[in-house]
């Protein structure tokens, strides 16, 4: 795929993650529990590969907040740290694994991805942005049981969007 073409299709899911969770946030809590932006920045990584991934990642949550004021200035650090990684680590992983199925390939970039970023985004919590309020109970609540409707959402659409694309001859996952 050219660099003009995964240009394209990074600002094409940046827009995608700016818009979904603003017609989301009707609903009480809909960020923290669907993730909406979350489902953008993986696709990115895993169709344009990690550079890309990472791009978005950082620019999505920041441009968000700039246009929306969504995330909140509390949690954008955290959340660009997050989503920078899960773009990272969705495009290392299909890039630099290599398997026959091509399934097996994309569910292994995103778990990877999302244990990892969640990962950063406790450690980053604990360490920098909340200190001394942050604690495992809250991440694990966080992170675990209140995402967890998301993370479905993402292990179920992520990849039947990847398989559609590549079957439509619209991207190749290698």
């Amino acid at each position: 795929m050219s660099n003009i073409k995964k240009m394209v299709i990074t600002a094409l899911l940046i827009a995608l993650g700016i818009v979904l969770p603003v017609t989301l946030h009707a609903f009480p809590n809909a960020g923290s529990v669907l993730l909406p932006m979350h489902i953008p920045v993986l696709l990115c990584g895993i169709i344009c590969g990690f550079p890309y991934g990472l791009a978005c990642g950082v620019l999505t949550p920041l441009l968000s907040h700039v246009s929306s004021g969504m995330p909140p200035i509390a949690f954008l650090p955290a959340m660009v740290c997050e989503l920078a990684v899960y773009g990272l680590v969705s495009g290392l992983i299909v890039q630099f694994v290599r398997m026959k199925n091509t399934y097996a390939k994309i569910y292994l970039s995103l778990i990877g991805a999302m244990l990892t970023g969640r990962v950063v985004f406790g450690v980053l919590n604990t360490l920098v942005f909340s200190v001394g309020t942050y604690s495992m109970p809250i991440w694990l609540t966080a992170a675990f049981v209140t995402a967890l409707p998301g993370v479905a959402i993402q292990l179920v659409l992520i990849p039947v969007i990847v398989i559609a694309l590549g079957k439509a001859r619209l991207i190749s996952i290698q």
